[in-house]
């Protein structure tokens, strides 16, 4: 699941996020049995993290489908939670399938809800002074807290 210039939506912040998001997944799939726990937790971190960003986010530009978006970040979380359990008892396979199965579900997220929220995004930010709070959450919310 390398990166890919086509999954840029032109909000920078949402844009580095994902980014960040695919060379973890892209690392996971590689990694060795030993380092699979400790990335498997990073990624779900980061995961956590994205997410709770992209809520702000949502919020701050009275995004319609918020309902929507936030319940298929809850169901991943959940997933995530789920497979950690098997990772910490020392079963990561069941963890490993569903890292593959991460690249089909993050192009769909990304092409479905991200791209309408970045579309959301863009206009509010094109109809309010820049110090309004769709374009200042995007540029001083903490990104992730890398």
């Amino acid at each position: 699941m390398p990166w890919d210039e086509r999954y840029l939506l032109g909000v920078a912040d949402m844009d580095a996020t994902h980014r960040e998001f695919v060379e973890a997944a892209d690392a996971l799939l590689a990694a060795s049995d030993t380092a699979f726990p400790e990335m498997f937790a990073r990624l779900r971190e980061h995961t956590r993290a994205h997410f709770e960003h992209e809520g702000k986010l949502m919020k701050s530009c009275r995004f319609p489908a918020i309902g929507e978006h936030n319940s298929e970040h809850l169901r991943v979380l959940g997933e995530l939670a789920h497979f950690a359990r098997g990772v910490a008892a020392g079963r990561p396979a069941l963890a490993r399938n569903y890292v593959r199965s991460l690249p089909d579900w993050f192009n769909t997220h990304l092409c479905t809800m991200d791209s309408a929220l970045a579309a959301c995004l863009k206009q509010v930010q094109a109809t309010r002074p820049a110090s309004d709070s769709a374009a200042s959450v995007m540029r001083t919310d903490a990104r992730l807290d890398s």
